[in-house]
């Protein structure tokens, strides 16, 4: 219990110092300040503390138990998140927008992955790293998605194009169930237990997880919509979400597919809703989503910073980050660039090779690629995880911190 206090503790004095400092000082996006400082604070408490116990900080970081982050997400806190992104996401703009959303989500995500995974199987063979096929294929999976949560917390805030704007946000809140599909085929082929086809584990993943959400969230909104409380408004909405989530964890669907579409259905259920003047009184309902996403996306950036230092246990760690970064521009760009042909009529001003370098540059990476690769720890080789978790940092901080400090400047470029 005092660990996780002080730990608790040390997350909210960076939350608050940094965002104060942020604020008066410096002036940057608050989610790339937070991973910055963070990344700097967690470098220098681990040198120091390194240096004072005369030790090497690579046998530090074997040594201490490093916040474990996966479950921190993926158990805890990724269903809420996802939430609260979608659910001001309008069921009519989705219907306008399908195909396109379609082509990103589904299309370029695939295409991504098997060309980032393709040439880093070439790369690796050339750096004689014992990599197989399937592993750089499942490398691939969990780069290739766009970050649900960095788009919607960062690239909102650039003033995008409305179109532009929503396509980006909507790729990334459906593409991670694409991505996730692909990791279930490649990391079973890896750790030698896959039992089911691709098809069957999209099928499976996806289908289940919109069956369900909007099952449970009809469910969950008639008491939301009934109640006169703004406390069990807020409940009722906690409960559609963690519900939908755990139900979808046990039948083996897709949990975080299923939070998006809670996200997408409530705001459907909730215009037909207010509408017909049945819903009133949703101001604190409002004010608690809003700050439960600001501080769920203010503990997950300090998190990432302060692991940061785990990409020191990759050998050749420059090298191998620089490769990393490039693939990743290079594969994100050739798979959208592909799929525009699929897209039909881009959005006014856009030619292909433009929409391609805007959709490339603000494709960022997060939590959600780490703690992905850091579920590989189980059937990895120490050497081998060592170098995917690595590559998996570089290519979230390159990201986000470059990509997302420079978008604006790329947006008005083009």
């Amino acid at each position: 219990m005092d660990n996780f206090l002080l730990l608790v503790s040390v997350i909210f004095t960076l939350i608050v110092v940094i965002g104060y400092f942020n604020e008066k000082m410096i002036h940057l996006t608050y989610e790339i300040a937070l991973l910055i400082f963070s990344i700097l604070a967690g470098s220098a408490i681990t040198a120091v503390y390194a240096g004072i116990n005369s030790i090497t900080v690579r046998d530090l970081l074997d040594r201490i138990q490093v916040f474990n982050l996966e479950r921190f997400l993926v158990e805890g806190v990724l269903c809420f998140m996802l939430f609260a992104g979608s659910k001001n996401l309008k069921i009519k703009a989705f219907k306008e927008n399908a195909r396109k959303i379609t082509v990103l989500a589904f299309v370029c995500t695939l295409l991504s992955a098997l060309l980032y995974g393709g040439l880093f199987y070439l790369i690796f063979r050339l750096l004689s790293i014992p990599f197989t096929l399937p592993m750089c294929f499942m490398f691939g999976s969990i780069i290739a998605p766009t970050d649900p949560i960095a788009a919607t917390s960062i690239l909102k805030k650039f003033g995008l194009p409305k179109e532009v704007g929503f396509l980006m946000e909507a790729e990334s809140l459906l593409n991670d169930g694409v991505g996730v599909a692909l990791f279930v085929c490649f990391s079973g082929m890896v750790a030698g237990n896959s039992e089911s086809g691709f098809l069957t584990i999209m099928f499976r993943e996806i289908i289940g997880a919109v069956i369900i959400g909007t099952v449970v969230c009809r469910i969950c909104f008639e008491v939301f919509v009934r109640t006169s409380d703004e406390h069990r408004k807020i409940f009722a909405s906690l409960l559609m979400v963690s519900l939908s989530y755990l139900l979808c964890e046990k039948l083996g669907c897709s949990g975080a597919i299923s939070c998006v579409v809670c996200g997408v259905a409530f705001s459907a259920f909730r215009d037909k809703a207010e509408e017909k003047g049945r819903l009133q009184g949703t101001g604190d309902f409002d004010s608690f989503w809003e700050t439960t996403d600001i501080l769920l996306n203010s503990v997950l950036y300090v998190i990432l910073g302060l692991t940061f230092v785990r990409i020191l246990q990759m050998p050749r760690v420059i090298i191998l980050s620089l490769v990393a970064i490039v693939l990743n521009l290079v594969c994100r760009y050739s798979s959208v660039f592909t799929g525009s042909f699929l897209l039909g009529p881009l959005p006014d001003g856009y030619d292909k090779k433009k929409f391609s370098t805007l959709f490339t540059w603000g494709g960022l990476r997060g939590g959600l690629s780490i703690a992905l690769a850091m579920s590989t720890a189980s059937f990895l080789p120490a050497d081998l995880y060592h170098i995917l978790i690595g590559c998996a940092y570089a290519v979230v901080f390159f990201t986000t911190v470059v990509q997302g400090l420079t978008m604006k400047k790329v947006y008005q470029h083009l």
